[in-house]
């Protein structure tokens, strides 16, 4: 008995498809990305602190930031001007403001200046900085 001759089939080589497999990694490199949470890192991190600076003598000590407030006298009476919520006339203020000078040049001061103040009081203010050399200076209105 003869055998039949099958159909041959020309064989193909099997091809891996690249575009689904780049697919489910980007979506599980966004949801890494998405659920990683920055606080769990950083409070395990051993971080290194500087050593506490020894205690200065107490007329060295200067606060780090002064604020003063610009307001209208008509409403409030005084001058128009508070310094750490304390009312002050512009001269006490300038030489307030050249003795913290004289400590340090790096002195942050805040001026808040309310809705009715006058925009000459607040010009004032500035220009008592500026005649004692103090710069870093953030102006803001309530």
């Amino acid at each position: 008995m003869k055998l039949r001759s099958t159909n041959k089939r020309p064989v193909e080589n099997p091809k891996l498809e690249m575009t689904p497999m780049i697919d489910v990694v980007f979506q599980l490199l966004i949801f890494f990305v998405v659920t990683l949470k920055q606080e769990d890192i950083l409070a395990h991190l051993d971080v290194s602190r500087p050593a506490p600076v020894p205690k200065a003598r107490q007329e060295e000590q200067v606060q780090d930031l002064l604020q003063i407030t610009v307001y209208n006298e008509r409403a409030l009476g005084g001058q128009g001007v508070s310094v750490q919520g304390r009312q002050v006339s512009f001269r006490t203020l300038e030489s307030h403001l050249s003795r913290l000078a004289s400590y340090s040049r790096n002195l942050s001061i805040i001026i808040k200046c309310t809705g009715d103040s006058y925009h000459a009081n607040l010009v004032k203010v500035l220009d008592l900085c500026a005649k004692v050399k103090l710069k870093n200076i953030s102006v803001f209105s309530m």
